[in-house]
């Protein structure tokens, strides 16, 4: 048997490189966690999350996901389902790939499931009209999962989230990936807190009973706002959130 020639690394040329973000030891989130993947020419190690479903967004170059054998093409803003007990690997090729996967505690197991984010933003089903922002529900009640919903919303320039709104059973992150703004996160007007800035790579945890309005400046901004716990979307389930008629709304 003929031998091969030993090789050379650096973590520093590392072409895969995951970092965690936030997870439930640090975020006041009980089933949420973040991580982030960056990847070049590269293939990454196996994944393989025993009591967690993941939710993998692509947001910059063509990536492919392998769960258990079965390819995914995922382009920019496309989304993965991947259940819990799942392995998955994510290759790239020349051009950049970064991912954000999002992890939920789970106790079921379902299908992998690709939203694309070309056909998403087409289905006036998923979409959702407000004033000066549009909210794309990628990941829906429709799609099977224990406790993930999760999309995107858009804001144009100088808009703010009318009216704040607080949830009794949903836990939450926003990752802004495009443009820059504010936010605020508070249990009530007393304890009113600010988060002077936000922008791109930024993530907001969203502990319950927290009121979350974001506001955009001189640019229009976009975040990701991935949900764990109970499964509707607040506009859906009180109709005052959209058309602006309560002052805050309870969910």
């Amino acid at each position: 048997m003929a031998s091969k020639d030993g090789k050379r690394f650096h973590a520093r040329d590392s072409r895969a490189v995951l970092r965690e973000v936030f997870n439930q030891r640090d975020s006041n989130l009980e089933f949420l966690s973040l991580a982030e993947l960056d990847i070049v020419d590269a293939r990454s190690t196996n994944f393989c999350h025993k009591r967690e479903e993941t939710l993998a967004f692509n947001l910059a170059g063509p990536a492919t996901v392998r769960v258990e054998g079965q390819a995914f093409e995922l382009e920019h803003y496309d989304i993965l389902y991947i259940s819990r007990g799942a392995e998955f690997v994510v290759e790239a090729g020349t051009e950049p790939a970064h991912l954000y996967l999002y992890r939920a505690l789970a106790d079921k197991v379902h299908p992998v499931q690709h939203m694309k984010w070309k056909e998403g933003r087409e289905d006036p089903a998923r979409l959702r009209l407000l004033t000066r922002k549009k909210v794309y529900k990628m990941f829906d009640v429709g799609e099977k999962a224990d406790r993930f919903m999760a999309g995107y919303t858009f804001y144009d320039d100088h808009s703010r989230a009318w009216p704040p709104h607080n949830h009794t059973d949903q836990e939450e992150c926003y990752s802004f990936i495009e443009g820059s703004g504010a936010m605020q996160v508070y249990e009530d007007d007393e304890k009113l807190t600010f988060v002077k800035d936000v922008q791109v790579g930024s993530h907001v945890s969203i502990p319950l009973l927290n009121y979350h309005p974001v506001f955009s400046h001189e640019e229009p901004l976009c975040f990701i706002w991935c949900i764990a716990g109970e499964r509707y979307w607040v506009g859906d389930k009180d109709k005052s959130f959209m058309d602006g008629t309560s002052k805050k709304v309870t969910t």
